[in-house]
C-alpha cells in the first residue's frame, strides 16, 4: 500500500494529477457517456497500471475481486478502465471462479469500451485454460437477454487461435446471425476474422456456406483477413 493510501485514492490522486478537462469532455463526448473523465488518455495510464501492480499485490482471489470492485465503483471512466487492467496484470486470479466478477462488470458497464477487453482478455483466458469448466456457462451467455454477455460470448474466443473451439464458435455465430443489434453482428464477424488468422480455409468454408445467414456486416467482417490472402473475394 502506497502511504497508507487506498488503491483507489491513490489511483484517484494520480489521475487528477494528470487531468485534462478539454480532452475529458473529448473522451466522453467520444464513448457518447455522461460518465466524467479525467481526460486521461492510455499511454499516461500505462505507469499507473504498472504502480499499482507492484504496490497492491492482491494475496487472495477475495482480495482480487475486492481490489478491481474498489477501482470499479468509483465515478470516473478511466478508474473502471484501470479497474480491468488491474484485473488482468494477475493471471494467477484470472479464473473460473472469478468469472461471475467479470460478468458483473459487463452487465454494469453495458458499453462496447468496457466489454470488448473483459471479454477478451478475462473470460477469454479464463475460457481457454478452462473450457471444460467454462464451456457450459458460455452456453448460457449466448442466450442471455442482455446483449452485452451474448456479445462477451463471442469475443471471449478472440485470442485462441488454434486452440479456439471452432465447432462452439461457429454454432454461436449461427445461432446470433439473425440478430439485428450492430454489436452483436459486428462481434460475429470480429471472431470470425480473428480466428481465420489461424485457420483461414475452416473460417473460408464457413463464411461461403453460410453466406445468405450471415448479415452483410458479419460477413465483411469475418472475411477481411481471407480477402488480403486471396481466399476470398469481397465487393
Amino acid at each position: 500500500m502506497a502511504k497508507g493510501k487506498s488503491l483507489a485514492q491513490y489511483v484517484n490522486d494520480r489521475l487528477e494529477a494528470l487531468a485534462d478537462p478539454v480532452k475529458a469532455e473529448e473522451m466522453a463526448a467520444y464513448m457518447r457517456t455522461e460518465m466524467p473523465f479525467y481526460g486521461v488518455q492510455k499511454p499516461d495510464r500505462v505507469p499507473i497500471i504498472r504502480e499499482i501492480k507492484k504496490l497492491y499485490v492482491p494475496g487472495s482471489l477475495k482480495e482480487y475481486s475486492d481490489n478491481v470492485l474498489a477501482l470499479w465503483s468509483q465515478k470516473h471512466r478511466e478508474v473502471k478502465y484501470i479497474a480491468i487492467n488491474y484485473a488482468d496484470s494477475f493471471k494467477e486470479f484470472v479464473i473460473p471462479q472469478a468469472v461471475p466478477l467479470y460478468e458483473r462488470l459487463v452487465r454494469e458497464g453495458a458499453w462496447w469500451d468496457f466489454t470488448d477487453p473483459i471479454a477478451s482478455w478475462l473470460v477469454g483466458r479464463a475460457l481457454l485454460e478452462n473450457e471444460e469448466q467454462m464451456r457450459p456457462l458460455i452456453e448460457t451467455y449466448v442466450d442471455d437477454e442482455d446483449f452485452w454477455i451474448r456479445r462477451t460470448a463471442l469475443l471471449a474466443h478472440l485470442g485462441h487461435k488454434e486452440k479456439t473451439n471452432h465447432k462452439a464458435l461457429f454454432r454461436y455465430c449461427l445461432e446470433l446471425a439473425p440478430e439485428k443489434e450492430f454489436f452483436i453482428r459486428k462481434a460475429i464477424g470480429w471472431a470470425l476474422r480473428e480466428y481465420s488468422k489461424a485457420e483461414p480455409e475452416r473460417v473460408r468454408d464457413f463464411l461461403k456456406k453460410n453466406s445468405k445467414t450471415l448479415s452483410p456486416l458479419s460477413y465483411k467482417e469475418g472475411a477481411k483477413h481471407l480477402a488480403k490472402l486471396g481466399l476470398i473475394e469481397l465487393d
